[in-house]
């Protein structure tokens, strides 16, 4: 790994993002459409900071869609 990435887990699966990349890079880069809710390292993040957090190299991102049914 150089500096110029983060390696993360999002939804328990490895990927590796560019240094600097914050929570809103990881959602597009997985392509989920709302509406979910965001977690990193198990702390929930509203949605109007995903453009905000930054990431760190090793963090754990949580996307979570509701299920609908009953």
């Amino acid at each position: 790994m150089t500096s110029s990435e983060l390696n993360v887990l999002i939804n328990q699966q490895p990927y590796q993002l560019p240094a600097g990349s914050r929570l809103l890079d990881a959602i597009e880069r997985l392509g989920i459409q709302p509406p979910f809710a965001a977690a990193v390292n198990l702390e929930f993040v509203p949605r109007g900071q995903y453009a905000h957090r930054p990431l760190q190299d090793g963090d754990q991102i949580e996307l979570i869609a509701p299920i609908t049914g009953g």
